[in-house]
């Protein structure tokens, strides 16, 4: 009995020993647990969670803004709000029913949701775009119900707006998301997978001046993805503004003159400076649709055959009857001719069993007249007598055959000079007098770009120099050509009369200051021809020159291009454009 109470009382008596025993052992068991993930696993597991609660929340920089030269906005930035989501926090299990409500919420197509997160995936786990320019009522209907759609988020996004849709489109070009191969270039420039770049024009050209810097914040978050505090901010440094030399009634005025025309160009230019007060080309484009991006049909139609794209004012075209006052620069400048010698003018002439015809004889006639009537036998025997080195040598002087280094190098062509040289290597054939007569008179294998020609006719106008066009406001630069100030002086002479007796008579209007110019047509068989009109007001003192070109619009220079430097020239000079 007692030997029985005393085995019991020595069994109670174990089992608070017992009891440590697993304590302690549940508890080595636990500290060697909590060891391991803080030692071993500690750097990973805290990275793991700090990835759970703290996001990254980028902010784009507003882009600078384009001003014309009185300070009007030609190109600013608008805000926007788009679908993202966390792709850390939503996984491919997660997806689906993520994916379907957000459908449901917004109206969204789930296969293009499916897409985007396909393509918008990153190793870097930057949160993807979804979904772009959102409606208000999206937004509000997202954010009532935002806690229970964790890993997704609206917020706001910057995009370029052109208030004046495809006004100086092709001065101005556009901007749109940058690729994956451009990001992995430029990332250390400080661009993100969500960066916008500027593609054509001034945007691209001044990217870097345009662009800013990113900024963000760095926030904690609670398990619903809401904010729960700010750890870090790091504000977004804006781009910089950029004022251009455009005069916007003037730019207006070139837009409207060119829907006259399918296809064209209008350059205008201070023929002292260099400065562009007005640059348009046809067909245009209205950059909006690049933001947020153009729709596939939108798209087929900028790369379609009209080429809405391509900027003509820094394309080559047959330059024609302007061209003739090269021809006479160069017959007065080799010393074969001298300012008031004559040149017999027929109504055809023969040469090596060929004949051209012209449009009238005008007996033995001098330089300014046979600017005035457009006489092609004139240039006809001045050309083949002062013979082809002369004429492309003086092409070469007045700025032909080269860029004329405007801003926008990347996108303007130098235009083409088919010389003896070039023959003899693109066609490997010998030059003939029959290439000096065509060539005499804008013919032949030459091209030239609207800019060009504006180039060319500010020479005349501000007795000399070689302007370097430009379109955004810094000092001038200019080279003396070196021509005699009897050339410059018949010159001038001729480009008026042509406007006063001459083929351009239309411009000869009393609400006009005195004009002077040339007028060309171009062939381009079996297209319609080419109409080309250039020239500078006042004739005196001149203060603007416009160059307007219609590519196969058929028609004379005198009748298609004339009436379009007209409409710019009345509204430069009756107060439509602003002064300086």
């Amino acid at each position: 009995m007692a030997y029985g109470q005393a085995g019991r009382h020595s069994g109670m008596g174990q089992q608070p020993l017992l009891l440590l025993l697993v304590v302690l052992l549940c508890s080595g068991a636990m500290v060697s647990r909590l060891a391991w993930l803080q030692l071993v696993h500690g750097v990973e597991n805290r990275e793991r969670a700090d990835q759970n609660r703290i996001r990254l929340m980028p902010r784009n920089p507003i882009r600078g803004r384009l001003l014309d030269r009185q300070g009007e906005v030609l190109a600013t930035s608008r805000l926007t709000y788009n679908l993202y989501i966390q792709p850390r926090e939503v996984s491919d299990d997660q997806w689906p029913p993520l994916r379907d409500a957000l459908a449901a919420l917004l109206k969204l197509n789930p296969t293009s949701l499916d897409q985007k997160r396909s393509s918008g995936s990153n190793a870097e786990g930057f949160r993807i775009t979804l979904a772009e320019g959102l409606a208000a009522e999206q937004v509000l209907r997202f954010r009532e119900q935002a806690s229970e759609l964790r890993g997704a988020e609206v917020d706001v996004d910057v995009l370029r707006s052109y208030p004046h849709g495809r006004l100086a489109a092709h001065v101005l070009g556009y901007t749109s998301g940058i690729t994956e191969e451009e990001y992995e270039r430029k990332r250390d420039k400080g661009y993100r997978i969500r960066d916008r770049v500027g593609r054509t024009g001034l945007e691209s050209a001044f990217e870097s001046h345009l662009r800013g810097q990113w900024g963000g914040q760095q926030v904690e978050v609670n398990a619903a993805g809401q904010v729960q505090r700010v750890l870090g901010d790091k504000p977004a440094e804006a781009g910089k503004d950029l004022r251009l030399t455009l005069d916007l009634p003037l730019q207006q005025a070139a837009e409207r003159a060119l829907d006259s025309v399918r296809k064209g160009a209008i350059v205008a230019m201070d023929p002292e400076t260099g400065a562009i007060r007005a640059l348009a080309s046809r067909p245009a484009f209205d950059p909006n649709v690049f933001s947020p991006a153009p729709s596939s049909q939108e798209w087929a139609a900028l790369n379609g055959p009209e080429a809405p794209l391509l900027n003509r004012a820094f394309q080559g075209f047959p330059p024609a009857s302007t061209f003739k006052v090269v021809t006479t620069a160069a017959a007065l400048e080799s010393g074969v001719y001298g300012p008031n010698d004559k040149v017999l003018t027929t109504s055809s002439f023969c040469y090596a069993g060929l004949c051209y015809r012209d449009h009238g004889a005008h007996g033995l006639v001098g330089f300014p007249f046979a600017l005035a009537v457009s006489s092609n036998t004139f240039y006809y025997r001045a050309g083949l007598k002062i013979g082809p080195d002369a004429l492309f040598a003086t092409a070469r002087r007045l700025g032909f055959g080269s860029p004329t280094g405007i801003e926008l190098s990347d996108e303007e062509t130098g235009g083409l000079l088919g010389d003896q040289a070039w023959k003899r290597k693109a066609l490997d054939e010998p030059w003939t007098p029959v290439d000096t007569i065509t060539s005499s008179i804008g013919q032949g294998a030459l091209l030239v770009t609207p800019l060009q020609m504006a180039r060319l006719y500010a020479a005349v106008a501000n007795g000399g120099w070689l302007v370097t066009p430009h379109l955004v406001e810094k000092p001038p630069t200019r080279t003396r050509i070196g021509l005699k100030p009897s050339t410059v002086a018949v010159l001038q002479k001729g480009l008026r009369m042509v406007v006063t007796e001459g083929t351009a008579r239309l411009l000869n209007d009393p609400s006009l200051p005195p004009v002077a110019g040339k007028t060309g047509t171009g062939e381009d068989p079996p297209r319609p021809d080419h109409a080309w009109f250039g020239g500078y007001a006042p004739a005196d003192k001149p203060s603007l020159v416009i160059v307007a070109f219609g590519e196969n619009s058929g028609g004379y220079g005198g009748t298609v291009a004339a009436p379009m430097v007209k409409a710019l020239m009345t509204t430069w000079f009756s107060g439509g454009a602003r002064p300086d």
